[in-house]
């Protein structure tokens, strides 16, 4: 009988040279996508003189708490903040049911017409009516000059859904059937089997939802005219873009503060406000966002 030898796997070095070259390219691209955080927070946190006249350093030459200072001291402000939070909390809590329900109803395979309810889906996420159809659609139902309006329009993302239903989809058929047989109805499996199990895919979504609600700031725009329901998304482009909001000399001279502020740092501190939050609840479902954008991507 013949004698096959075992060949040895010649293994790269880790050192190699494409290895290097891969984690440089890396490396550079992290570096520039962390730069402008980095350069906002400097920004932010400098004083009037430093900020007229800073256009981009590594290391801070003064530090101040002026600016948030005179962001959280302001009424107009953390009004908007308070709107954006109620926002996110209803908006991704009602979210995130009207999405569970559809995917779960368009991922059984038993329901009478499933495929034509998931193509008129479909049809909703490729064309619209247009603004002037849509601003009549919310006048007549009383949204304008309503906080719902910031909410409802947007309480079911067909992208979302699709993920969602695509992950019920991969869960194992023997499970359902199994729980059937214990005599379960439909709404037993979807909350105590499908739900408990698709814990990758639900962070997932409610992370995007939680995104999307906080940086809303469009339907606020074209039918909000109260200042008081404004959120902080559309507070933040008024103030960077239109830079119609000023509260910093204002406040200054309320206050009898002999301390100036710039207009720039006090931009930059605002979009810090509003980008932290986000940054802060990331890294907690980090872990879930991998696995569910992968498993819910596959075409069931």
């Amino acid at each position: 009988m013949r004698r096959f030898q075992a060949t040895k796997i010649k293994r790269r070095p880790i050192g190699s040279i494409a290895d290097v070259c891969i984690m440089g390219v890396l490396i550079l691209l992290a570096f520039t996508i962390i730069l402008p955080f980095y350069n906002m927070l400097l920004i932010s946190f400098s004083t009037f003189e430093d900020a007229a006249g800073r256009s981009f350093d590594l290391m801070p030459r003064s530090m101040t708490l002026e600016n948030y200072r005179r962001i959280f001291s302001d009424a107009q402000i953390l009004n908007a903040i308070w709107v954006s939070v109620r926002n996110v909390i209803f908006g991704t809590a009602m979210s995130m049911v009207m999405t569970i329900l559809t995917a779960y109803a368009l991922s059984r395979k038993n329901v009478p017409g499933r495929r034509l309810l998931f193509y008129f889906v479909i049809f909703t996420m490729f064309f619209s009516a247009g603004l002037i159809p849509w601003y009549m659609v919310m006048l007549n139902l009383g949204f304008v000059n309503n906080f719902w309006v910031m909410t409802v329009p947007n309480i079911l993302s067909v992208f979302n859904m699709i993920l969602m239903r695509n992950y019920f989809f991969s869960l194992p058929d023997s499970l359902e059937e199994s729980a059937r047989l214990d005599g379960a109805g439909e709404f037993i499996i979807m909350v105590r089997i499908i739900v408990p199990l698709s814990a990758p895919i639900l962070a997932t979504v409610a992370l995007f939802y939680a995104v999307g609600f906080w940086n809303e700031w469009w339907n606020a725009m074209l039918f909000l005219q109260d200042p008081t329901l404004a959120p902080l998304a559309l507070l933040l482009r008024r103030l960077v873009i239109e830079n119609s909001i000023d509260f910093g000399d204002a406040m200054a001279a309320a206050a009898h503060r002999p301390v100036l502020v710039h207009d720039r740092a006090l931009q930059l501190a605002t979009v810090t406000v509003a980008t932290v939050p986000i940054l802060c609840v990331y890294p907690f479902l980090q872990k879930y966002f991998t696995k569910g954008i992968m498993l819910g991507a596959i075409k069931a």
